[in-house]
């Protein structure tokens, strides 16, 4: 799942090798994915309103329902 958010969030942004993306499991079994980007880039991960970032949440969802897991997304600029 973490070479799906960079690989969809390097195509996004300006400067591809700053993107870096961290997971950890909570206690409940949910993963977290900390999305790390260069502070110019986050204005364009995050999107107009929210929503570039609310997309991205929603593919890792789709994501995670095949490996039957819970995945939030952080965005952590």
């Amino acid at each position: 799942m973490e070479e799906v958010l960079t690989y969809l969030v390097r195509s996004l942004v300006d400067d591809p090798d700053s993107v870096s993306v961290e997971s950890y499991e909570e206690e409940d079994g949910t993963v977290v994915l900390e999305l790390r980007v260069a502070d110019d880039d986050a204005g364009q991960v995050i999107g107009r309103g929210g929503r570039t970032a609310q997309a991205l949440r929603t593919v890792m969802k789709a994501c995670s329902v095949r490996h039957g897991r819970r995945v939030l997304v952080d965005v952590v600029a």
